[in-house]
């Protein structure tokens, strides 16, 4: 099983160290064509207009579009659900448009008011651990669209199908559950793959 980490921004080997696991190859994905062959991809977190240019300047833009469009699994961190998102509060345009949700950048505030909370996450656990850096808000979903974990009400964290979002960064922990959520979400995918 290959997993990729998108790597123009973020924190890339603590994702690449959460998702890994005995049947799983992770590759940190600098260029196009390595996409191919991937089963699963991670959005990291950083920050979402800047990863905009970067994907455009690198080209990624219709490939990343074309492999979640496959069907292919893709889990998104912070700056990552932003690109996912179908619609951006104060945004004219999204980025990849592939999940049917709202997102409003830096909703919990600036860099200083960071923090951490444990939260209970549906098919995940009661206490997950979550970081939340210049976080955005998932504000609305589709009705397609699970919420796997709200914080004071607010929707942290969502999934539609084989897309994956959350507001937080799980890789700055050392509770690598959300990930390895992720990881079995991509091994399911390829199980059905292999059925069909």
């Amino acid at each position: 099983m290959n997993i990729g980490v998108l790597a123009l921004q973020g924190a890339i080997r603590e994702h690449v160290k959460a998702i890994e696991a005995p049947d799983v190859n992770v590759t940190i994905v600098k260029k196009v064509e390595q996409l191919e062959g991937l089963d699963g991809l991670v959005f990291p977190g950083g920050e979402s207009t800047t990863m905009r240019r970067l994907i455009n300047l690198y080209g990624f833009y219709e490939p990343l579009k074309k492999f979640a469009h496959a069907g292919k699994p893709v889990f998104g961190t912070c700056a990552g659900a932003i690109l996912m998102a179908r619609e951006i509060v104060g945004q004219v345009e999204p980025h990849l448009s592939v999940m049917d949700m709202t997102v409003e950048r830096n909703a919990f505030g600036r860099q200083r008011e960071s923090f951490e909370a444990l939260l209970p996450m549906k098919n995940v656990g009661e206490d997950v651990q979550a970081v939340f850096i210049r976080a955005p808000i998932i504000r609305s979903v589709g009705p397609g669209v699970t919420v796997l974990a709200e914080y004071n009400g607010d929707i942290v964290a969502a999934q539609e199908g084989p897309f994956l979002a959350c507001s937080f960064h799980p890789e700055l922990t050392e509770d690598d559950r959300f990930h390895q959520y992720f990881v079995q979400m991509v091994r399911e995918s390829l199980s059905e793959a292999i059925t069909n």
